[in-house]
């Protein structure tokens, strides 16, 4: 038997999509951008990072091979390494729309095949019917916001009235999502947390796919600092995931971070939670300290998606990266033979782009390990073979949508 270890660098897209013309994203490549911002010195900040795009671990993985399977092309300022200690490879997505549920769920072996609903980005996003029945069942005299909104611009924008009224911010995007925020200590985290419930019952009709709580704290504009309390309420994937698989076949999946909300919680056997990268690098090390052979390991790394990508910050995206990259060895470090580590992404969120959205892209398959042979991949045309790579590799029967790359 064997483990595997799984790790979502949320939004870490390698550009070259094939269907990006039809998302509005011809062009968009996360990797790509953030490295030709470093090689010219527009991603410099003092005190944070300098010069190009400094990635050598994943280099020597396979990222630079990889990224120019997706595109072509070499990130500019990247060096071409030697020889590749990695499997590397590209995929692209077929699920619609380049969310995070479709994106993970994907990758687990279930691609969604369905349309989403969304909200409209004219006027008022939500229905007004919608919006009586959430404060009515919700126990509030109305909502702020109800349009599309970067979160910490609109939290910085109409969180103090938020804290004077009571009222709960909500907002959207181009994802299929209903966002709530709301200030831990006037508001109340356990009452944001349940109103989200209610809200995500009623949003069901709409084909909403997640209800995301987005908790602050602070005292006004300039002090205003989301938390940790991050909760996202997402729908069922529509048909069981590898997760569901292992966790039938007695094994114990971790999922630490988010995974456990995008997932719904089925198939999770084991929960945990932390806040930031590197807490979420601490839990998934001590995860793979105490997992069994058979089990997974499913970690997303949601601040690259969520501080950076979205804010449209390359910079703090760069620094980023390269911090996650200076900690793989400490991952190599307690690997056994048998063991398999998939480093991957969702979709992309490519911080030069234009709008505060994902972004359709292609992205890296980097797969490692004691017994792993270094060699390409080739670019995968469905994100659900890394599902059943892992599936494979564990030894438990393959599912209906994809084939291992092993």
């Amino acid at each position: 038997m064997a483990r595997a270890f799984l790790f979502v660098l949320d939004s870490f897209g390698i550009g070259g999509a094939p269907d990006a013309e039809t998302y509005g994203d011809l062009g968009a490549d996360t990797l790509g951008h953030i490295a030709e911002f470093c090689a010219n010195g527009a991603a410099d900040r003092p005190g944070l990072r300098e010069g190009p795009l400094n990635l050598p671990n994943m280099s020597a993985l396979g990222l630079v091979h990889a990224a120019k399977l997706a595109t072509g092309r070499t990130p500019a300022g990247m060096p071409v390494p030697g020889r590749v200690y990695g499997a590397y490879g590209a995929a692209s997505e077929v699920s619609r729309g380049k969310d995070t549920p479709s994106g993970h769920w994907e990758i687990a072996g279930t691609p969604v095949m369905f349309d989403w609903g969304y909200f409209t980005a004219e006027g008022d996003a939500f229905p007004p019917e919608l919006v009586e029945a959430i404060c009515r069942e919700g126990n509030v005299h109305g909502i702020l916001g109800n349009c599309h909104a970067s979160g910490t611009d609109i939290i910085a924008r109409l969180g103090e009235e938020h804290m004077r009224t009571g009222k709960p911010i909500c907002y959207t995007s181009s994802d299929s999502v209903f966002q709530i925020a709301a200030h831990e200590h006037t508001f109340g985290l356990e009452r944001l947390l349940e109103f989200c419930q209610i809200v995500r019952r009623l949003v069901d009709d709409y084909n909403i796919g997640r209800v995301i709580a987005r908790p602050f704290i602070g005292h006004n504009a300039q002090t205003f600092t989301r938390t940790g309390n991050r909760r996202d309420y997402s729908v069922l994937p529509p048909e069981p995931t590898v997760l569901d698989r292992l966790a039938q076949a007695g094994r114990t999946v971790h999922a630490i971070g988010k995974i456990g909300d995008i997932f719904a919680h089925q198939g999770v056997t084991k929960l945990t939670k932390a806040d930031g990268n590197m807490a979420l690098f601490d839990a998934s090390l001590a995860a793979i300290d105490e997992a069994e052979d058979g089990d997974l390991v499913f970690t997303n790394f949601v601040d690259f998606d969520m501080l950076f990508g979205h804010r449209r910050d390359v910079a703090g995206y760069a620094a980023a990266l390269e911090a996650f990259d200076a900690r793989l060895p400490d991952l190599d470090r307690r690997l056994k033979q048998g063991d398999i580590v998939i480093l991957t992404a969702d979709h992309g969120c490519d911080p030069t782009w234009r709008g505060t959205d994902h972004t359709r892209e292609r992205v890296p398959v980097l797969m490692f390990g004691p017994a792993v042979r270094s060699r390409s991949l080739g670019i995968a045309d469905t994100f659900a073979h890394i599902g059943e790579t892992v599936a494979r590799h564990l030894g438990i029967a393959p599912g209906l949508h994809g084939r291992s790359l092993i």
